[in-house]
């Protein structure tokens, strides 16, 4: 939980820092909340926001994606605007996946739900799922292939460099 979050998410619901995490004296309920609140306050809590590392993320592993190649590689302002048209393409490409992968839950849902258990619909999905991981690596490879022809020789290496460490990733 990020630290300005976490202190607004405790002043809120007045719990000390470490209740988050299942421990000390906070785990009982409170008296002055009732069932309902404590209920929400806790799944609230121990709930996980990972929904964007489903396709990697929803940029480079950075809030500022744009901004930050700009300054680590000291981009030109030519190479900067095809760096973010290389980078919208990439977003467009994983909110599509995103919402095939919705959609595709969704479709495993409704053949769970339904009264005979229907096989197509369920490899339906799958695949519906499978294409959307394909398309967003093929996005990848050509992001990565435009990124090579658009640095030099010192920036492709500057990249390598924050791709290895962690610092991004596509």
């Amino acid at each position: 939980m990020h630290s300005f979050f976490s202190r607004h998410w405790h002043r809120r619901y007045d719990v000390p820092p470490f209740a988050y995490a299942g421990c000390g004296p906070s785990t009982r309920m409170r008296p002055e909340w009732g069932e309902e609140e404590f209920g929400r306050a806790r799944r609230f809590a121990s709930r996980r926001f990972d929904e964007d590392d489903v396709f990697g993320g929803v940029g480079l592993g950075v809030r500022r994606p744009l901004r930050f190649l700009t300054w680590r590689l000291e981009l030109s302002a030519e190479q900067t605007t095809s760096l973010a048209r290389i980078l919208e393409r990439l977003k467009l490409e994983r909110a599509q996946a995103s919402l095939d992968h919705r959609r595709a839950a969704a479709e495993l849902a409704d053949a769970l739900e339904a009264g005979e258990f229907d096989r197509t619909q369920v490899s339906a999905a799958g695949e519906r799922r499978a294409s959307a991981a394909r398309r967003v690596e093929e996005a990848v490879a050509k992001a990565l292939e435009e990124l090579h022809a658009l640095l030099d020789a010192e920036q492709r290496g500057q990249l390598a460099e924050l791709l290895r460490t962690g610092t991004i990733r596509i």
